[in-house]
């Protein structure tokens, strides 16, 4: 004992939370020689045993209040801290285990409610031949003690903890060990006592000390954070970690913490402050006020926090809520309260336009609360301000009046707020004088918004050229005003100042002409309303180039976003990155600040099933873009990431300039006069890319219906037909709209030819071919001599006859024959003609005559001619050695087939080397 004595002595410098583990360690020692002493005791107990009430229910008793944390059996509790797997965070683990842990209790607390009901209603029916004793036992089933049995009190039998020697002692030698500074040897100890006593809580907290020590605080916030679930009503490590996990960062952490700690000590209204905190971090006011209002209701002194509360309320929309917290302080003190409650109060009820009560708070205050007292300045002002509002502007005027006596800057808010008040009931004129005494006595802040005031008023009253002053002096303080601006351009124009107002809205001189127009704070010339006004402006005069210099980049801009959101809407069913990336983190999101590990995510199975199919989806994606990418380099094209990647949605970082561009008929009237414009200054390649923008962004359905208006006027037009069957091939084959146009114009124009052919080559599309053929037939009979519809009504009776159902094959493919025939005539035996009626021989298996035709066509020469395409429709392909129209190479590689077919190789090998080779 000497010795031990002597180490104590060594460490009278040790700071005060050392001295407190000390002495915590010195309690235990003496706890241990308590233990030793009382097993005497004990046996006294046992002998006398009736002194002593057991208490089955005392455990129940203690676990009402919460879910007590107990390590279970086989569990190690350094798996908790030192882990290798990083998956939840600490207090998702504690909350998970608490739930089931408290679940767990509800239900066996139902079972044996019903387990009892059962046994008394067994009783009942049993009790007709009980004794008297038995009745009386039976009435009194289910209580603490039988009837008139004096209730016992004292300690239960082995409800006291006790630690083992050995335990005590490693206790005691690794809290020495630490304060000497011996840290390796005490974390050796402290190890040994976790694994002999895991619920012990003080060998959690030494060891957080000695990590603390060391330097290593996420080990040490782990073994308090033991600690504290260890010990749940000592409120200092709950601080303590609270504390930490604010200075970390980890807010969801520091939340869970709080409301530990402030279970722990309800009264403490340090902690509801910083509960509120919290909550306005996280943005969720009507929380933040509900603290408020409860740190208001423990301390009731507290004003600041009830006008706080209140406030909170208000923002989050709870009006209401806010004006009934503020009304029960009002009537919690009938003869004194706080004035700024009053004008809180006031406030809220002027905000909800309820101005007759916010006159009777203020009215109320002034008989009883300043009674022999003059009024504050600010409550006269806001009574002035309903008077004003409830129409006795007399009574107002008087109290107005006070203000105007006291034309400071401290008043100056005030003198705003009622020249606000006056400028919503459109008293102008009285409005502007307050804003002219609130302009002498500025100091210069917020004088922007105050000259925009007297500006509108003056022009409300018509006062123009005041009006154009203040707005100069509005852009002189805040130039990045936009309305201000266009307003004071509106003021100029129609004043006549037409130069005046373009170098207004025109850039300055030493701006960047390369400032990019997606930047979050761009200047205010490259802001689009200012671009429509100028080149408004620059229209409306006549100015052409100056017009198209001015809204050529902005519209064309908008319609090249609109058409990547037309693609959008197309593969809408493909997942975004983010999406992705949002359900891999259920899997991946591992952050290596976090204290325990070694726990599966806590994730609903679907929730995992979808994060290990994103993650593979994600790899996949990866796996095709370096693919891509490989590719690019190889060929000596240094593509971008937006180049490589698939998704659309990831090059949509900004919204269109012109968002109803398609959709507001002014916009629509400025895109043709922009086509106008540039087709006059000779751009018409750039007009021709305008329209082409325009159609691809306006869709199939603004397509569709522009196209059915056509064809509607215009029925005999081909081109018409021409342009709607363009748009109509981007509907689906089903398309309601489609087909009741074409019925009604069959039905409508018997003797128009195109309905007829379209709906045959939708018929043709989906294989019914006996129905094209009959289409293609009608439209025979109004236009015989057309090749186009002979070739239609030939190739659809040959594909007739390749089906199984009919039986006359033989005449059908003789009249199909017929009419390529005619075509052939029709064409003056062209090399199409030609290809077209040995591909039909080929088809049907007539190769020998197949072969005689192929080789016609191959001796045909047919001279090349472009590729109509409009402006902006395959734009990166190159027609240099074009061979549109010459079909020399598709004979004879259907010839080499046919040699092919029949054994003869080299004869096959030599045609396409004759033809299909450079």
């Amino acid at each position: 004992m000497e010795k031990e004595g002597s180490r104590i002595s060594d460490c009278e410098e040790v700071p005060g939370e050392v001295m407190h583990v000390l002495g915590t360690e010195k309690e235990v020692v003496e706890t241990g020689v308590e233990d030793r002493e009382g097993e005497e005791e004990e046996e006294e107990e046992e002998e006398e045993g009736e002194e002593e009430v057991e208490d089955e229910g005392e455990d129940d008793i203690e676990e009402e209040d919460g879910y007590t944390f107990k390590f279970k059996a086989g569990e190690n509790p350094f798996d908790f801290v030192e882990g290798t797997d990083f998956s939840v965070q600490p207090y998702k683990k504690f909350e998970r285990l608490e739930y089931e842990a408290l679940a767990e209790k509800k239900r066996k607390a139902l079972a044996n409610g019903q387990s009892e009901r059962a046994a008394k209603r067994g009783r009942v029916e049993d009790i007709s031949g009980a004794s008297f004793d038995e009745i009386l036992e039976a009435m009194n089933y289910g209580s603490r003690r039988k009837l008139k049995e004096p209730k016992k009190r004292g300690r239960r039998k082995g409800s006291k903890k006790k630690l083992n020697r050995d335990v005590t002692k490693l206790l005691g030698d690794a809290t020495l060990c630490y304060a000497q500074g011996e840290h390796e040897k005490a974390i050796s100890l402290l190890r040994q006592v976790v694994l002999r006593a895991p619920d012990l809580p003080d060998s959690y907290h030494t060891l957080g000390l000695v990590y603390n020590a060391i330097g290593d605080d996420v080990k040490a916030m782990g073994f308090y954070m033991l600690a504290a679930h260890l010990m749940p009503k000592d409120s200092s490590l709950w601080k303590l970690l609270f504390s930490w996990s604010i200075d970390r960062g980890d807010i969801d952490q520091a939340s869970y913490c709080l409301s530990k700690a402030i279970k722990a000590e309800p009264d403490d209204i340090n902690l509801l402050f910083h509960r509120a905190s919290l909550y306005l971090e996280r943005g969720d006011c009507e929380k933040a006020a509900e603290t408020y209002d409860q740190i208001h209701q423990q301390c009731l002194g507290n004003v600041e926090a009830l006008m706080t509360g209140a406030k909170l309320y208000q923002k989050c929309g709870h009006l209401e809520r806010a004006i009934c917290i503020l009304e029960d302080y009002i009537k919690g003190h009938p003869s004194e309260a706080d004035l700024d409650v009053v004008d809180l109060l006031a406030s809220l009820y002027m905000g909800s336009k309820e101005f007759s009560k916010a006159l009777e708070r203020i009215e109320h205050a002034d008989r009883v609360y300043c009674a022999g007292n003059e009024l504050p300045l600010n409550l006269t002002t806001k009574a002035g301000i309903c008077h004003a509002h409830l129409g006795d502007l007399e009574k107002a005027e008087c109290l107005f009046a006070n203000l105007r006596r006291e034309t400071t800057y401290d008043h100056s808010n005030l003198m705003i707020e009622v020249a606000d008040s006056l400028m919503s009931l459109k008293h102008y004129s009285w409005a502007l004088k307050y804003y002219l005494m609130s302009e002498e006595v500025n100091a210069g802040e917020n004088m922007g918004i105050l000259y925009l005031k007297i500006a509108e008023c003056y022009l409300s009253t018509n006062e123009r050229e005041q009006a154009i002053v203040f707005f100069y002096k509005v852009l002189q303080h805040v130039e990045d005003n936009i309305n201000a601006r266009l307003t004071l351009a509106s003021l100029l124009l129609e004043e006549a100042r037409d130069k005046e107002a373009i170098s207004l809205l025109s850039p300055p001189k030493d701006s960047n002409p390369t400032s990019s127009s997606s930047s979050k704070l761009k200047p205010w010339w490259l802001n689009e309303k200012v671009k429509l006004k100028l080149c408004h402006i620059y229209r409306t005069r006549g100015l052409l180039e100056n017009f198209v210099e001015v809204i050529f980049p902005l519209v064309r801009e908008s319609l090249y976003i609109e058409t990547l959101q037309e693609k959008i809407k197309v593969n809408k069913k493909k997942l975004p990155r983010r999406v992705l990336l949002e359900r891999v983190k259920v899997l991946d999101g591992r952050e290596t600040g976090n204290l325990f590990r070694g726990f599966k995510p806590v994730a609903p199975k679907s929730d995992l099933t979808k994060a290990s199919r994103a993650k593979r989806l994600l790899q996949k994606r990866e796996r095709i873009k370096e693919e891509k990418k490989a590719k690019a380099l190889a060929a000596g094209v240094n593509l971008s990431y937006d180049d490589l990647d698939d998704e659309p949605a990831l090059r949509m970082h900004r919204e269109s300039p012109l968002p109803n561009l398609l959709k507001e008929e002014e916009y629509h009237i400025l895109i043709v006069d922009l086509c106008k414009a540039l087709a006059s200054l000779g751009r018409c390649s750039e007009a021709l890319e305008i329209i082409s923008l325009t159609l691809n962004s306006t869709g199939t359905m603004h397509g569709f219906n522009f196209a059915k208006h056509v064809v509607k006027q215009y029925p005999y037009s081909i081109s018409a037909w021409n342009c709607y069957y363009k748009v109509a091939s981007c509907l689906t084959n089903r398309d309601s709209r489609h087909c009741k146009l074409l019925n009604s114009m069959q039905s409508k124009y018997k003797d128009c030819a195109p309905p007829y052919i379209i709906a045959g080559h939708q018929f043709t599309t989906i294989s019914h071919h006996q129905d094209a053929a009959r289409k293609y037939l009608e439209a025979y009979k109004i236009m015989p001599d057309s090749p186009l519809i002979n070739l239609c009504v030939g190739s659809s009776l040959i594909n007739l006859a390749l089906g199984f159902r009919l039986q006359n094959k033989h005449q059908c493919v003789a009249q199909g024959l017929a009419f390529l025939y005619k075509n052939l005539k029709l064409c003056d035996n062209n090399q199409e003609a030609l290809y077209n009626i040995a591909r039909a021989y080929h088809h049907i298996g007539l190769v020998t005559l197949a072969v005689t035709y192929y080789e016609k066509v191959l001796a045909t020469y047919q001279k090349d001619c472009p590729i109509p395409e409009l402006f902006g429709e395959n734009r990166n392909i190159k027609h240099q050695n074009s061979v549109y129209c010459d079909l020399r190479r598709e004979a004879a590689y259907n010839l080499h087939l046919i040699y092919k077919e029949s054994g003869a190789l080299d004869l096959a090998r030599q045609v396409l080397k004759d033809h299909c080779t450079f």
